[in-house]
């Protein structure tokens, strides 16, 4: 019998006092048995780094053909294209040739790196797509429960992420 995914409820307030949005939100994510905490975690960043009332979460790591986040227009076309960790050229290539803006978000600093190196030509051919690296001062999964209530505030280019208990700062670097 396969393993059945873990459901988690987000509470999340978001203040963003670099593009002035600020607002409430009630998540749901569906946690793949494959999925750990600081990826599940990293999926709600990418939402608080790009939040507003038409970003919603895919089935991402279920799915081949959908992103871990995306943001569609009326007419259904794909505004953005989000993806977690290092994809392969095949899936940049579909994201970039689909969406009107691609972002990576890549998060584990030595496999990151490799990957940017190595992929580094590849990348910069497509002129839609940005590669952002999230370097975080601490665990940031251990903000990770089945129920979390967050508060997210970003200000000259930082977010902090905090419950009760814990906060952990995030540094975007782009790296394309």
């Amino acid at each position: 019998m396969a393993a059945k995914a873990t459901i988690s409820k987000v509470n999340l307030n978001i203040a963003n006092m670099d593009t002035h949005y600020y607002g409430e939100h009630s998540l749901t994510l569906a946690q793949h048995p494959s999925e750990n905490d600081m990826r599940l975690m990293v999926r709600v960043l990418a939402f608080i780094l790009n939040a507003n009332e038409d970003l919603v979460f895919c089935r991402g790591i279920s799915q081949d053909d959908e992103p871990d986040l995306w943001q569609k227009n009326l007419s259904g076309d794909i505004d953005l294209w989000i993806d977690l960790g290092q994809p392969d050229e095949k899936r940049i290539k579909k994201a970039c040739g689909r969406s009107a803006k691609v972002i990576i978000y890549t998060y584990q600093e030595g496999m990151a790196t490799s990957w940017f190196t190595q992929n580094k030509k590849l990348l910069n051919r497509f002129k839609n797509l940005s590669i952002i690296y999230l370097k975080m001062d601490a665990d940031i999964e251990e903000l990770c429960s089945r129920s979390m209530t967050l508060q997210a505030n970003i200000t000259d280019g930082e977010l902090s992420l905090m419950n009760d208990e814990k906060s952990v700062a995030i540094l975007e670097d782009t790296w394309k």
